[in-house]
């Protein structure tokens, strides 16, 4: 009766380990193609700001779309930018929060990711970073100029009504932590002077 006990033990782990590999490496998979999809529509091309109503880029967005490419120049990163923070979204990509900013509106951008995944080494970001989104009509960069830790459940770090433009980048916490993580490390970066 040991043994097989034993046995289901075994045939339990064995398969919550290839259940877990099985989702990574699909995830991976979908991720590379959001990012060849993402480099499509992107423009690489720094957007100097001519006054235009930017909205209109931003009309047809749906949740599940690519959208554009988060590019972290410390990391040499490229991750396909996604409408939405569902898993589905979050599997293939950085997801946007749909009630927040996009880039050149002038208000909070919110971009979320899996600690993982696709921000397995956020924790070496620095302030003074730069983190750019390149989109249709563009490449906005940002500076990072502040973090925190704050519980998982915390929303404050969430203001679409401030009528000024920054970046936050959330993801979990702590980074080495095994299943739910408690806290989210947030990172706050504002638009780099164009010249």
């Amino acid at each position: 009766m040991f043994r097989f006990i034993s046995w289901i033990f075994i045939v339990v782990g064995a398969s919550l380990l290839l259940y877990g590999g099985y989702q990574l490496w699909d995830s991976h998979v979908s991720e590379g193609k959001r990012l060849e999809e993402a480099k499509t529509i992107i423009s690489d091309e720094v957007y100097k700001g001519n006054n235009e109503d930017i909205s209109k880029y931003y009309e047809d967005i749906n949740t599940g779309d690519t959208i554009g490419l988060f590019y972290i120049p410390r990391l040499d990163r490229e991750i396909p930018i996604i409408e939405g923070t569902d898993e589905d979204e979050l599997a293939q990509g950085v997801g946007h929060y749909k009630d927040t900013g996009l880039p050149g509106e002038n208000r909070q951008i919110l971009l979320s990711g899996h600690r993982d995944t696709v921000f397995r080494q956020f924790g070496e970001l620095e302030h003074g970073d730069e983190l750019h989104i390149k989109m249709e009509h563009g490449t906005f960069i940002y500076v990072i100029q502040d973090h925190e830790i704050v519980d998982a459940d915390d929303r404050t770090v969430i203001d679409p009504s401030r009528e000024d433009e920054y970046l936050t980048v959330s993801t979990c916490y702590p980074f080495s932590f095994v299943g739910s993580a408690p806290d989210r490390y947030v990172v706050y970066a504002y638009p780099k002077a164009v010249k």
